[in-house]
């Protein structure tokens, strides 16, 4: 919000300098970006947090500087003279969408002359970075940024019929709006129509066939309130946004609906002349629901940390707008502004009397009670799970929710379902809630390679969405998953799962078994199994090199690699105490063994085998490598080299017994595998 220094003196005089000015508004929660000099003026920039609308206009800051200051507030009355022609005579609104508008204003003004605005208004206007149009459109510019009140004015001789209606848009209705570019409408959008088209979209932009011009005489000035959600939907629909769609996104004070109208036509009268027609036409609820809020006395030394007298917290309570209800020794109850919507609670009339009465009277080493909080188990694995990416090169990435029907339907291993689909993209086509994780990396993947980033290691947690039977009850199950996408072969990546799981609990063995997708090259995909708790293997992940035609449907240009786990098991798995037990004082002793199988064994059904026959004293199985020679060892036959690690609990194990050791092994693996020892 831009606000004019000399504009602010109209309604407060805090009686300090542009720096003190900025500098406390800061410190009472309104970020001071920036002050520049504009001719004999200072445009002031503030952040505006989304929950105070009220201070999206000059009068709201000024409410505020009243408060800081203690300074009196000076407010226009927008008093009107007694109009002559009868409003229902020239005009008709009809509130077609109660939902999408809750209340509209309506007033008329015959005889005005379209022409230049004086002087004081064009300056105003252009302190905050407004070009002056004409008159009138530049008072319904100047209303806006006085209360924040969005306004519009219609030229009612190209209003047909007289008439105002507040409806949805019908189907394939398209308008021109005064930015001079065409819009498609949708039957969830709300439109000012009149009796044949759509003369505006609410809350966002007018029309040009009724946008004031020179030739105007007749004007039709609207005041109303649209629903944000509405409002803040249509905008993203059609990447459409103006100053006023910002204002009705946040919501805005539903009393100052008829006090922006009557302000309006008081400066149209003033500055352009013309004719009022007696009385307005107002559709719609006029006192909004207010509901009280009692504060405890005693929680702001609890939350604060220090004392504020009841008489400074019961004046700071009123000065802000708040009506006393009522008040005892330990509790004070009042109701909110209309314009305070955010005012709700009683921590929100505590951080009121913070701001107001000064954080910096808190010292810093004041003492305030506070509640031990843990980590919960979610949160200590995936940051266990995140060192080990992050300390073997990987980078964590953080993609949105949603991505285009094409991404969605490239790859879904858990969930055959139809994706779930959003009313309003969140990117261009990306409408479609996301079943994996894996079309968001390897977007991301491409990106990437398009910035010609060497390497690109990528992992993410993140939520997936599996659509449900359509019951009517049945909520979409939200699934916590891991996914990685680097580019890595299938051993390097199945390596870092194991990793993962090994950080997590030792115990944890990873089975791996076969599986074909589209998206994967043939025989290099394959389905992740850990031990459930009932002892039956259970479908925890995949893992799997992306084919050549899936790298092109990505346009992707170098090999890749990729995997997705759920969470849920590996949280249920972790060993998240840390143990310890006392190391092995006896040396180590290794042996190499070399299995000639045929080549659909899989190196993970050798590694059980080995494992459950190498008995007690097998510290560590590492696979060595795989070599194939038809002419060596036969057409269908590869060569499996692993080593043995084994370590004694109570003595050094002797070579005979290493040897024992191994020729169990071979011996299950020939049994199992019809393996034969290479020698």
């Amino acid at each position: 919000m831009i606000l004019s220094w000399n504009w602010l003196q109209d309604y407060v005089q805090p009686g300090v300098s542009v720096a003190d000015f900025a500098l406390r508004m800061m410190l009472a929660g309104f970020n001071h970006e920036s002050s520049t000099p504009v001719g004999q003026d200072f445009a002031v920039d503030l952040e505006i947090t989304s929950n105070r609308p009220d201070c999206l206009g000059h009068i709201g800051l000024a409410r505020e500087a009243a408060v800081l200051w203690n300074q009196s507030l000076r407010i226009p009355a927008a008093q009107l003279p007694v109009g002559k022609t009868p409003l229902k005579t020239l005009a008709r609104v009809e509130l077609a969408a109660p939902d999408l508008c809750p209340r509209y204003i309506a007033r008329v003004i015959r005889g005005v002359q379209v022409g230049p605005s004086p002087t004081w208004l064009v300056e105003r206007l252009a302190t905050l970075g407004i070009k002056s149009i004409n008159n009138l459109v530049d008072i319904t510019n100047f209303v806006l940024m006085e209360c924040g009140q969005p306004l519009h004015a219609f030229d009612l001789a190209k209003l047909r019929g007289g008439q105002i209606i507040v409806r949805r848009a019908n189907t394939g209705e398209t308008i021109a709006a005064i930015d001079h570019l065409n819009y498609k409408l949708t039957p969830e959008m709300c439109v000012i129509a009149d009796q044949d088209r759509p003369v505006a979209i609410a809350g966002i932009m007018g029309g040009a066939e009724t946008e004031i011009t020179p030739s105007t005489t007749e004007v039709l000035i609207e005041a109303a309130l649209f629903d944000p959600l509405s409002v803040r939907t249509t905008s993203r629909a059609l990447a459409l946004r103006s100053d006023s769609s910002y204002r009705f996104e946040r919501g805005l004070d539903p009393a100052g609906v008829d006090w922006a109208s009557r302000r309006c036509c008081e400066l149209i009268l003033q500055l352009a002349g013309g004719e009022l027609a007696e009385g307005a036409i107002t559709v719609g609820p006029t006192d909004p629901e207010i509901v009280p809020v009692t504060l405890r006395l005693a929680q702001i030394p609890r939350v604060l940390g220090i004392d504020v007298p009841t008489a400074t917290v019961r004046q700071i309570l009123t000065q802000l707008g708040l009506r006393e209800i009522s008040h005892s020794e330990s509790a004070l109850t009042v109701a909110p502004p209309s314009w305070r919507r955010d005012l709700t609670r009683e921590i929100d009339l505590i951080e009121e009397v913070a701001r107001i009465y000064g954080y910096e009277k808190i010292p810093e080493d004041r003492a305030v009670p506070l509640v031990p909080s843990a980590r919960t188990a979610q949160d200590r694995v995936i940051s266990k799970i995140r060192t080990v990416l992050v300390g073997a090169g990987f980078d964590e990435a953080l993609t949105l929710s949603a991505v285009e029907e094409a991404a969605s339907q490239a790859f879904s291993p858990w969930c055959a379902a139809e994706p779930l689909q959003t009313g309003v993209p969140v990117l261009r086509r990306a409408d479609r809630l996301r079943r994996s994780l894996i079309p968001s990396l390897l977007i991301a993947r491409r990106i990437n390679e398009s910035l010609a980033n060497a390497t690109i290691e990528l992992f993410e947690t993140a939520k997936v969405y599996w659509p449900q039977p359509a019951d009517g009850r049945t909520l979409p199950a939200e699934e916590l998953l891991l996914a990685l996408c680097g580019g890595g072969d299938f051993l390097e990546v199945k390596g870092l799962i194991e990793a993962c799981l090994a950080r997590l609990n030792p115990r944890l063995l990873l089975q791996v078994k076969s599986w074909n997708d589209p998206l994967f090259a043939p025989g290099r995909g394959a389905e992740l199994f850990l031990a459930g708790p009932d002892g039956q293997p259970m479908r925890v992940g995949v893992l799997g090199e992306i084919s050549k035609t899936g790298l092109k449907s990505f346009e992707l240009r170098s090999a890749t690699t990729v995997a997705e786990l759920r969470l849920a098991p590996l949280i249920d798995a972790a060993i998240l105490i840390p143990t310890a037990r006392e190391l092995s004082p006896y040396p180590s002793v290794s042996r190499d063994i070399n299995l000639v199988v045929a080549e659909s064994v899989r190196w993970d059904d050798v590694a059980g085998t080995v494992r459950g026959h190498a008995g007690p004293n097998l510290e560590r199985l590492e696979y060595r490598d795989t070599w194939r020679d038809a002419t060596k060892l036969g057409q269908g036959l590869k060569s499996l080299l692993f080593s043995l690690h084994l370590r004694g609990q109570t003595a050094t194990l002797t070579s005979g017994e290493a040897d024992a050791v191994c020729e169990q092994v071979v011996a299950a693996c020939k049994d199992r595998h019809q393996a034969e020892l290479r020698t």
